[in-house]
């Protein structure tokens, strides 16, 4: 037999929490709201993502090779590293190979990290592994 503390509608888990009642909850507006109050500042957002995507970084590794062999890199020459990954990117590459005057630079695409750096001389010792791709940076 059940008593009135017996399993009713109204102590079913669950029911009536987050069910769809036909109309938007209160969150649910505000979120609506502040997707449509916002929607310039998302075109913002993702401008900024697409300049950030284009830069590059170096690893612990490659930063460490441009010190210990006295590799400068300005602005431009980095400008240049950057848009050749680009169009490693573009052709699917996934790690290639940067020759860009007496300097190679291995770079890790998707990531678009520089993994390590050679000068001149470094390059004639040594063989490069691992990579699908090289590119000419001019």
């Amino acid at each position: 037999m059940m008593s009135d503390g017996g399993i009713g509608r109204s102590r079913l888990p669950g029911l009536g929490e987050g069910v769809p009642t036909g109309r938007p909850s209160r969150s649910q507006t505000d979120k609506a709201r502040g997707s449509e109050a916002s929607g310039n500042d998302f075109a913002t957002v993702l401008g900024q993502q697409q300049v950030r995507t284009r830069e590059i970084s170096f690893s612990a590794h490659a930063r460490q090779r441009l010190q210990d062999r006295s590799i400068e890199l300005g602005p431009e020459e980095v400008g240049k590293l950057a848009q050749a990954v680009d169009k490693a990117a573009e052709k699917g590459c996934r790690a290639s190979l940067l020759l860009y005057g007496d300097m190679a630079f291995v770079a890790g695409v998707d990531n678009r990290t520089i993994i390590t750096a050679l000068d001149g001389q470094s390059m004639k010792e040594h063989v490069f592994t691992n990579i699908d791709s090289a590119l000419i940076v001019e």
